[in-house]
């Protein structure tokens, strides 16, 4: 029996109530590549600064990943959410007092820290309350919240800039975030054990150690193909704006008219992602197929950022619009196979390891990124690379990576 700790606490209102706190950590990330032009008038920064700050952010959110995903495990997805939530908004509204590059570095790595254990709550409280058919669907949803705190960020972000200055966006992004809190707090209770998928007995009685975990073949191989696909994405997510600013020669008002295209498409391609492959399985087909067939489409068709640098703007914004749409569609995906093969106790952990990897790779090639521009190439040649990630991550999962399935006993053994 399912249980209701509250009037309004169904299952599905806990997934909306998590897209929010996706959307709003979403939002407060694009805060700063948004800003950048506004920010440079104050703060002079160079390609390779712009990058460091990324790095400074991606670090420490990738540590906390993992770290804040083993955190939820112990205290429970209530309190660490409350926890991440308050720290990653206070984070944000600091941004808003810099004065020189250290100052916002300092801060980026403190946005990055409180940001990294987000995920990881949103999969336990897919884990805990929503059935196994239906949580592509349920991350999915979540997941599009990437896309709905993208795609209010430049128009909403342009309009403060243009009518307050940038140092009230952060301000203002991270009062949001306090206001979340005081949501949650008062609405989410309790966990529904109901949900949780049928796993081996002997893997419940044993409680999975975090050295359990980090030896399995399947959660490396997830964090690899995690690594290859964010490394892509980061590279999109905080790289676009100021490509539309430099190459293209936007300013504020046409970032703020169309850079949010690709990230609604984002969020479509989230959504209808997780759709699929539960369509799939409801319509009689494995775990383990539904989830690869999805995973294989939304990789085959990155390799279009390729083409990006050798068409005009609008048919640019199209190929990232299609880009976006299965890169998100890939990524709630692939944090939902923790939630499909590991026990409750091990979820954040599990998702915390892939995260990091994600982030891991976002960090690395921001940097390389900020190289090569900084040394003559341009960004053809970076598109010509982030554009093959996804395609060497699904090839790692489906020659590697074994079935998707409930964990079974052998399957924590040394490897």
């Amino acid at each position: 029996m399912t249980t209701r700790p509250n009037t309004i606490g169904t299952p599905w209102y806990f997934v909306v109530l998590v897209t929010a706190a996706i959307a709003i950590s979403y939002f407060d990330r694009q805060t700063l590549p948004v800003a950048i032009s506004a920010i440079q008038k104050t703060i002079p920064l160079s390609d390779q600064q712009f990058s460091w700050l990324q790095f400074a952010f991606l670090i420490p959110y990738a540590l906390l990943y993992a770290g804040g995903g083993r955190m939820l495990d112990v205290v429970g997805t209530r309190r660490g959410f409350i926890v991440i939530m308050l720290w990653w908004s206070c984070a944000c509204a600091l941004h808003g007092l810099a004065m020189n590059f250290g100052f916002l570095l300092a801060t980026r790595c403190l946005l990055g820290m409180g940001e990294g254990g987000a995920f990881p709550a949103a999969t336990r409280v897919v884990a805990e309350w929503i059935p196994t058919e239906q949580r592509s669907i349920a991350m999915g949803i979540i997941n599009a919240g990437t896309a709905v705190g993208s795609v209010l960020a430049p128009p909403l972000i342009g309009i403060i800039l243009l009518t307050l200055g940038w140092r009230m966006v952060f301000f203002a992004a991270g009062a949001v975030g306090f206001a979340w809190v005081l949501w949650w707090s008062i609405t989410y209770r309790g966990t529904n054990t109901a949900s949780i998928a049928t796993i081996d007995a002997r893997v419940v009685a044993r409680q999975l150690s975090f050295t359990d975990v980090l030896g399995m073949r399947k959660v490396q191989v997830l964090v690899f193909a995690k690594f290859m696909s964010d490394s892509a994405w980061y590279f999109y997510l905080f790289w676009l704006p100021k490509y539309l600013y430099d190459v293209r020669g936007f300013d504020v008002k046409h970032v703020s008219y169309y850079a949010w295209i690709p990230y609604a498409a984002s969020g479509v391609g989230s959504f209808l992602g997780g759709w699929f492959s539960s369509f799939l399985l409801r319509r009689g087909h494995s775990l383990d197929f539904s989830r690869k067939l999805a995973l294989g489409l939304s990789a085959l068709f990155m390799p279009v950022v390729m083409l990006v640098p050798h068409v005009p703007v609008g048919w640019a914004l199209a190929l990232f619009s299609i880009a976006f749409f299965c890169q998100q569609s890939w990524s709630g995906l692939i944090m939902t196979l923790p939630a499909d093969i590991f026990p409750l106790s091990a979820v954040g952990s599990v998702s915390g390891l892939i995260g990091f990897g994600g982030a891991i790779g976002g960090a690395i090639f921001g940097v390389v990124a900020g190289f090569l521009l900084g040394h003559g190439f341009g960004y053809g040649t970076l598109f010509l690379i982030v554009g093959t990630f996804h395609l060497i991550g699904f090839l790692a999962i489906l020659l590697v990576g074994g079935r998707v399935q409930p964990l079974k006993t052998p399957d924590f053994l040394p490897i």
